[in-house]
């Protein structure tokens, strides 16, 4: 089970002399679904220009489990989510939308940021309460086996 977040076709300039998706597109992609739930918890490019308040990663653990090449379009889907005080943690997954075989896999730690001081801040509640309404809505959906960064969340 999992979240749909993007669909994304793989563009020629993405691929490298392999004939295949090269690794740093691989965290393109990710990084824009990223941004697609950051938008949703009120926490992406707006809140980070408007209020300097932000996510910075400071961990990230990707796989590569089976190529995809120049056409292939691939769906970025959650497959977990949680939060404490100061941190986002998730992981996201690459399916290959023709074979429905799984591409990659992304776990992401991010610190929430005052981006007037530069420093780690904890999440209004505003922003809580919608982080933890969207876990209640989909934690049916959300498989917490083989998370290898999740006990870096300090709750």
């Amino acid at each position: 089970m999992s979240v749909h977040v993007i669909n994304q076709i793989i563009k020629k300039e993405w691929t490298d002399y392999n004939n295949h998706l090269n690794m740093t597109y691989y965290v393109l992609i990710f990084e824009k679904a990223l941004e697609v739930l950051l938008d949703k918890f009120m926490m992406g490019s707006h809140s980070a220009k408007t209020t300097k308040m932000s996510t910075m990663m400071v961990e990230t653990l990707t796989t590569y489990n089976n190529e995809v090449k120049e056409g292939d379009e691939v769906e970025i889907v959650l497959t977990f989510f949680d939060h404490d005080k100061k941190r986002l943690y998730l992981k996201l997954e690459m399916i290959e939308k023709v074979s429905k075989k799984l591409s990659s896999t992304i776990e992401m730690l991010s610190l929430y940021i005052d981006l007037n001081k530069r420093k780690v801040t904890e999440f209004e509640n505003e922003k809580v309460k919608i982080m933890d309404e969207f876990i209640n809505t989909n934690k049916s959906k959300f498989v917490n086996n083989d998370l290898s960064i999740l006990g870096k969340l300090k709750k």
